[in-house]
């Protein structure tokens, strides 16, 4: 009830963004993680179209990320928004209806071009309609975006009970939902378009430096969450020799999220640099990764060994909570704001592709560990990253490379 409470002392359009990501995750988790499943014993697809289809899906989001953000920019974040929730449901019923590659191709493409549209331009839009309590506003972003990652993969669990074509059938009716919701609902802002050229804007941003090396910077924390679908529950069902222990590490991170993300965001506002906090949730999500390490190489199953793994999993979580909502509050302050979009376009692929270097470091160490006997091996990289992260972010604010918000208006007591 106080979630909802805090969420109606921001604007409509925010209250209706936060509900969308809601959507937007329980649609998009609901569906994505049984895909490959679907395509290879449904659909008998060998695992390297398999990979092909996937990919596809990951490079057209993380490849078109800056169209989204420049086409939120000039044309308003309103119209891309509608326009990446309907794409996505085309791009998701095509995966319930068809069989043949041409069709999950497209449907790939489409899913992900609607990530690439929306993402970027969610984030502008709240970004620009929450003003001086942009960290507030993303904290409770990622409350709604952490309870949809959570309830995503539950129902699609019990739909997949029916058939996928069920599944994906939901999961497209969940975005067509949004769709018509945001063009009833939410409201257009007045755009100010950029008077120079697109190519001009990228340029712009690009040269920007202190906002490059920042979104270096974020390698780590883009690379440790992905982790919370690989490694985690990876270690979390080797510690207990039960498949379904992998969702505790989902639950573990939505109660803890519920419970404590608004709080620490609000605790922290008033207290130090966003530069100061985002470089130690950073070490958190570091040091998050050394629990699971000690009983990576253990014997025997049991459950006392998901302990350390459960506790990483918090400690992971706690780590986003202090940083993710200053990262995003940070980024607009980088350059014009009618730039938002492209600034948050640009952060995404840079960061996007670096987390997938990142990534592949990390699959790297979990087979090398394995044939050698050194479970404990990508648990230690993701430690690294975590602290090079850190390290990153810190010597960008020794140099005063970033930008200080305003501080957060204090909220009327109710």
């Amino acid at each position: 009830m106080k979630t909802w409470h805090e969420m109606r002392r921001f604007p409509l359009a925010v209250q209706l963004l936060l509900v969308n990501q809601l959507g937007v995750n329980t649609g998009f988790y609901l569906l994505i993680p049984y895909l490959a499943t679907h395509l290879g014993e449904n659909l008998g697809l060998s695992a390297a179209v398999v990979g092909v289809v996937l990919g596809v899906r990951n490079l057209s989001q993380q490849g078109l990320f800056l169209i989204g953000g420049s086409a939120s920019d000039r044309l308003g974040a309103r119209g891309v928004i509608i326009a990446g929730c309907a794409l996505r449901a085309v791009g998701f019923a095509l995966f319930a209806l068809g069989d043949r590659l041409p069709l999950l191709l497209a449907a790939s493409v489409l899913s992900g071009l609607a990530g690439a549209l929306f993402n970027p331009a969610v984030r502008a839009y709240i970004a620009q309609e929450a003003d001086d309590r942009k960290a507030e506003a993303f904290a409770l972003f990622n409350m709604f975006a952490t309870t949809g990652a959570l309830i995503g993969p539950l129902l699609g669990s019990a739909l997949l009970l029916v058939d996928f074509r069920t599944s994906a059938l939901t999961a497209a009716g969940i975005f067509a939902a949004l769709t018509i919701a945001q063009a009833l609902v939410l409201p257009a802002r007045q755009v100010t378009p950029s008077k120079s050229t697109v190519l001009a804007d990228w340029r712009e941003v690009l040269g920007s430096r202190a906002f490059l090396a920042f979104a270096l910077a974020m390698v780590g924390m883009f690379t440790l969450q992905n982790q919370l679908y690989l490694l985690l529950p990876d270690g979390a069902r080797r510690a207990t020799g039960w498949d379904g222990a992998a969702g505790l590490v989902f639950l573990v991170g939505t109660v803890s999220n519920l419970a404590l993300q608004l709080r620490i965001t609000r605790a922290l506002s008033s207290r130090g640099s966003r530069a100061r906090w985002i470089t130690v949730g950073l070490v958190v999500m570091g040091l998050a990764f050394l629990p699971p390490a000690l009983v990576a190489d253990a014997g025997s199953p049991g459950w006392l060994d998901a302990v350390p793994v459960l506790l990483g999993a918090l400690l992971l979580y706690l780590g986003v909570m202090v940083a993710q909502p200053f990262v995003l509050e940070l980024i607009p302050g980088f350059g014009r704001p009618e730039l938002t979009g492209t600034y948050f376009g640009i952060f995404y692929v840079v960061s996007g592709i670096a987390a997938a270097v990142g990534n592949t470091v990390v699959g790297w160490a979990m087979d090398t560990g394995a044939r050698g006997g050194a479970g404990w091996l990508p648990w230690a990289c993701c430690a690294l990253f975590g602290l090079a992260s850190a390290l990153g972010v810190a010597w960008l604010r020794r140099l005063g490379s970033l930008p200080t918000p305003q501080k957060p208006a204090v909220p009327a007591t109710a």
